[in-house]
């Protein structure tokens, strides 16, 4: 939600600047600003086959549905060149944040950018320690020191 809650909450209002700051920057081919997040989506499979559309009648499609399992879609874009990607995972856990992340600097067409701005929710996944939960410290380390992250406002009340 953009715009300062009624009652304003310093970190809500404090996280929004960041982040209108970040998407102000002119683009920046050596420290890009990508936004990711993940969207758990069910997995679903048709019980009986839809009737073929004919002359003058649409395609009939049944409403059952047989559940097949769920699935975490993980999608990154860069707002200012109209980049986008999405990769499907069974789940969406600290493990395959990282290995996303790890996707987006060392094979994505980012990989040479020396650093990426990385604005993301407030996840308990989205955070530099998922790297060392998938990776030895070395590695982790290496991609931490490419990511600039920005947290995006959360409505929390409390």
């Amino acid at each position: 939600m953009w715009c300062i809650p009624p009652e304003q909450s310093a970190d809500f209002v404090a996280k929004m600047e960041d982040v209108l700051d970040v998407y102000a920057l002119p683009y920046d081919g050596n420290c890009p600003v990508i936004c990711l997040d993940e969207k758990p989506y069910q997995l679903l499979d048709e019980r009986r086959a839809p009737l073929p559309m004919k002359a003058g009648s649409p395609q009939k499609v049944d409403n059952e549905y047989e559940r097949m399992g769920t699935c975490s879609v993980f999608v990154m874009c860069e707002p200012l060149s109209g980049w986008h990607h999405a990769f499907a995972r069974e789940r969406r856990t600290a493990v395959d944040f990282a290995h996303e992340v790890d996707w987006l600097l060392s094979k994505s067409p980012y990989k040479d950018a020396p650093k990426v701005r990385l604005v993301v929710d407030n996840l308990n996944t989205h955070v530099v320690s998922s790297l060392y939960k998938a990776f030895p410290a070395v590695k982790a380390r290496d991609l931490a020191r490419r990511l600039e992250f920005h947290y995006m406002p959360s409505m929390e009340v409390g």
